[in-house]
């Protein structure tokens, strides 16, 4: 009985050591993406980051913004740990259904480059340190997916960051 036991709970570490994995592995390529992005934002001038072609809505800066406060905002606003928006750095400026209004500056692309990155590094540390444990389900308001896990927000985050960086190269062959 003692053995049947071990074995079960050899079974749970495994599942969770590769969850843990799994995990890892869904950061590092968010980090990754992101840093390939920020490589496309450093070749650019802030002149061609704030570049609105003609018939479009948007530029590259908004795009690169626009991931970052929305991971923010789908991992602690949407999931109920926080309850509202007010520690999201500029996120009145690149949420969903906003467009540029502004030139933006060398400043403020530095901040959203470091964000970029940080904010991953502090969603990471709560996620290890069990923060998301218990979240609210939501459904999405682009694809009406209903993301019932942090794992589920953080799986999307990684499809909606490469969406958005997808957009901002095609723009960047118009500008």
């Amino acid at each position: 009985m003692n053995q049947n036991r071990l074995l079960r709970n050899t079974q749970v570490q495994l599942g969770n050591n590769e969850k843990e994995t799994t995990m890892n592995e869904i950061f590092e390529f968010i980090i990754n993406s992101r840093r390939a992005f920020i490589q496309l934002v450093d070749s650019l001038s802030i002149e061609q980051l704030n570049k609105i072609p003609d018939g479009y809505n948007n530029n590259i800066i908004w795009n690169f913004g626009h991931i970052v406060v929305s991971t923010q905002t789908l991992c602690y606003v949407r999931t109920g740990i926080l309850a509202d928006t007010s520690t999201v750095k500029f996120n009145e400026f690149y949420k969903k259904d906003t467009r540029p209004t502004y030139t933006v500056t060398e400043q403020e692309v530095a901040e959203l480059k470091k964000l970029a990155l940080e904010s991953i590094g502090k969603i990471k540390d709560d996620y290890t340190n069990g923060h998301f444990s218990s979240i609210t389900p939501f459904v999405t308001s682009t694809y009406g997916v209903e993301l019932k896990s942090i794992e589920e927000v953080l799986t999307t985050t990684v499809g909606h960051d490469n969406v958005h960086f997808g957009y901002a190269l095609a723009l960047k062959k118009l500008i």
